[in-house]
């Protein structure tokens, strides 16, 4: 029985009750939610502000200037949802810019996710915020979507694990969400598509990353746009209620993605849909009239209404009662911060020697003369500029970095955009080292913010979602789609753009000594040029800082710390299919890295590849503590720097054996990373998750050990053939 009291019964009522222990948080929600009206009620389902004044409110600031509100309750001080969007960093203000969410995957480094998480949390709360929706681990099933650069790769323990951290470091300062539950990885049609997936692979492939991230106490859920099976995502029983909620016990609240969310609005309350965001919408029209009539039951919204004002409570007796000060925002230490995110997630892919040593690091005491060709060198490319674009104080442009790092020490540093092909050759023909900086900006992949159908249009309330309004906007929308050049939405091209690999070629023709460095948000196909340039760094979006943080690198101030969060293949057709106009679409067990293994296919750059400026040896390989009932291990390997100077390794732990035709040949168990000086060795341990050798029991929704001679892998990337190995035996 839920404890209650009488009297003046007020939202900081409960929370000093709680603090008391008195009181647990569902014991002040369910008195809260009894309280309410049926107006209040069915007003905490939806956001607070009306739909075109709300666009308005977006049209004249931007999108998320200030936390959009939810729920707020006046009369009783509940303070609402108060939403900030991600995952880059706090979009609201101008805040600290981070690397995107794919950078920080190359990372391999929950720690440093987690510290990431606590400077974000500690910015959006300082700016009025106390939910970050900026959580996403959709996986990377293919290098054409748009989105890539918000999700940290292809891995579905990789996903967990960094999501997870990002989530443990945000709730030091806010509540966080996960999104976009599920099989979210289309862009241009993510209104439209319907994906089908067998019941089996949905659970062993595309749900664990998010019950990881459930399981290390997200607070909230946002479903996707897409349907699952038939069924939209928003208004998805078995997603929102029988998984989520019946398998995994999670005890916060599901939002809809924003304003095209959902497609049943009382039928969804029912299916676990808490609340439809940004604005008061297709609820705020229908489910007065359904709740009248009995089709909404007045127990479903308290459900609803309950777990919201529960998080609320939640989170509200777990923070510190005041919020950090507003200086913290893009302070000194979150730039430093972001410039060292920024360098350990630089992948250095290749680094050829020229005489008798290797292209990188480039020594400034030895130089005369850089040149920085290219379109992207001084271009502020902070990412996509859809919901997760961030608006930093400043950006540090590649070329600002460079000049900063070299012409202190005397090195003339001479820029050219590129766009000549012989006066960029000159220019690098009479420098000591090139420099080329190609890849995409916001026109080329990100959000699509143009691809709603005549039936998306008509979810917007009257007049704007009228049938003739809906028509007429969905075709205009259609022309624009058309016949604009980009728009961002899902890539056009995985290789560069033809004039950047021109550009490559007659530079690298014209100096021995070139540096390509690539800035994009995914996999990059690089048949055509990479095997011509003796230096090759993956940069990624790199944040505000990513100016600094490349110059680091390139003169050794710094490792480049980055490996692969995906698979990067030598040809398009080695990928799974991919229709950027889909309406339906089958997602199967094989993509990225286990789609090559199964084919036997050799990757350009297989995932967990990256370089160092120091070499590793990995030995003395154990597993321990094999647990069966909670499908963990540990497995313990020595590392050794047998370089000449002091590095970082990631060790990946892969799970290799022939399981059957339906099982890929190597799985990832876990990873950890460690830093040495030369000569120096580490005993690292390492937690094992054994999920990914499971099979799910459709019938019985249990769990089994897929049996085989497994043996585990100690890598610096899969495939790795001076991998420690050790046999894997999982016995109860």
């Amino acid at each position: 029985m839920a404890a209650r009291w009488t009297g003046n019964v007020q939202f900081d009522d409960g929370v000093t009750r709680i603090r008391a222990g008195d009181v647990t948080a569902n014991d002040v929600a369910v008195t809260l939610a009894d309280e309410l009206t049926d107006r209040e009620l069915l007003g905490v389902l939806d956001g607070d502000e009306r739909f075109l004044a709300g666009l308005r409110q977006f049209g004249r600031h931007g999108y998320n200037h200030a936390p959009i509100v939810a729920g707020q309750v006046e009369r009783l001080g509940i303070p609402g949802i108060r939403f900030t969007d991600g995952p880059r960093g706090i979009v609201m203000g101008r805040s600290t810019s981070f690397p995107v969410a794919i950078a920080r995957g190359a990372t391999w480094d929950p720690d440093l996710e987690r510290e990431i998480g606590r400077a974000i949390g500690a910015e959006g709360r300082a700016q009025g915020a106390n939910l970050f929706g900026g959580v996403c681990v959709n996986l990377l099933r293919h290098p054409a979507w748009g989105r890539s650069q918000e999700t940290y790769g292809e891995d579905p323990v990789h996903l967990g694990t960094m999501g997870a951290a990002l989530t443990e470091g945000v709730r030091s300062h806010l509540m966080a969400c996960v999104k976009h539950y599920a099989l979210n990885s289309m862009e241009n049609s993510r209104f439209q598509v319907d994906v089908t997936v067998d019941d089996d692979v949905l659970h062993e492939v595309y749900l664990p990353h998010f019950r990881r991230v459930i399981e290390a106490g997200a607070d909230a859920v946002m479903s996707g746009y897409n349907s699952v099976n038939g069924t939209w995502c928003g208004d998805h029983p078995l997603l929102l209620t029988g998984i989520l909620r019946d398998e995994w016990g999670f005890d916060g609240f599901v939002m809809s993605d924003f304003i095209f969310g959902h497609r049943d609005p009382v039928g969804s309350v029912a299916a676990g849909l808490d609340l439809e965001m940004p604005f008061r919408q297709q609820r705020a029209v229908a489910l007065p009239g359904a709740l009248d009539r009995g089709t909404l039951r007045r127990s479903d919204a308290l459900r609803a209404a309950r777990r919201l004002i529960a998080a609320q409570l939640r989170w509200a007796t777990s923070v510190a009662e005041e919020p950090p000060s507003i200086d913290v925002v893009a302070s000194a230490p979150h730039r430093a911060l972001a410039r060292r995110a920024a360098t350990q997630s630089m992948v250095l892919l290749k680094n050829d020697r020229f005489g008798d040593r290797p292209i990188l690091p480039i020594d400034p005491d030895h130089l005369r003369q850089l040149a920085v060709i290219g379109p992207l060198a001084d271009r502020r490319n902070q990412g996509d500029e859809g919901s997760s674009r961030v608006r930093p104080p400043h950006t540090v442009t590649i070329l600002d970095g460079l000049r900063a790092a070299f012409e202190s020490s005397g090195v003339s540093v001479d820029a050219d955009p590129g766009d000549d092909l012989a006066r960029a050759a000159t220019l690098a023909r009479t420098s000591d080292v090139a420099v080329v900086v190609v890849g995409y900006t916001p026109a080329d992949e990100g959000e699509a913010l143009l691809s709603m159908d005549r039936a998306t249009m008509a979810l917007l309330p009257s007049p704007a979602g009228s049938r003739l309004v809906s028509r007429a906007g969905s075709r205009l929308l259609s022309l624009r789609t058309r016949f604009r050049p980009s728009s961002g939405g899902d890539r056009e091209r995985l290789t560069l753009h033809p004039h950047d690999e021109a550009l490559v070629a007659v530079v690298a023709a014209a100096n021995p000594r070139t540096v390509v460095v690539v800035v994009a948000g995914g996999a990059v196909l690089m048949e055509a040029w990479r095997h011509d340039v003796p230096a090759i760094v993956m940069a990624w979006y790199p944040g505000m800082e990513g100016g600094h943080a490349l110059a680091d690198v390139l003169t050794g101030a710094v490792e480049p710390g980055g490996r692969l969060p995906v698979a990067v293949p030598t040809d398009p057709a080695h990928l799974p299919h991919f229709d950027h106009d889909a309406r339906s679409i089958r997602y199967d067990r094989w993509w990225g890295q286990r789609r090559l293994d199964r084919d036997r296919r050799s990757a350009a750059f297989p995932i967990g590849f990256g370089l160092g400026y120091t070499t590793f040896e990995f030995d003395e390989l154990t597993v321990t503590d094999v647990d069966i009932e909670s499908l963990t291990a540990r497995a313990t390997v020595v590392v050794r720097n047998t370089g000449e100077r002091p590095g970082g390794a990631v060790v990946q732990m892969y799970a290799s054996g022939d399981a059957g035709p339906q099982r890929p040949t190597r799985q990832l168990l876990g990873f950890g990373r460690v830093t040495l000086d030369p000569g120096a060795h580490a005993v690292v341990d390492v937690d094992l998750s054994l999920r990914p050798l499971t099979r799910r029991d459709g019938a019985s929704t249990g769990w089994s050990i897929v049996e085989a001679a497994y043996q585990l892998e100690a890598s610096r990337w899969s495939g790795d053939p001076d991998a420690a190995v050790t046999p894997l035996v999982l016995q109860r």
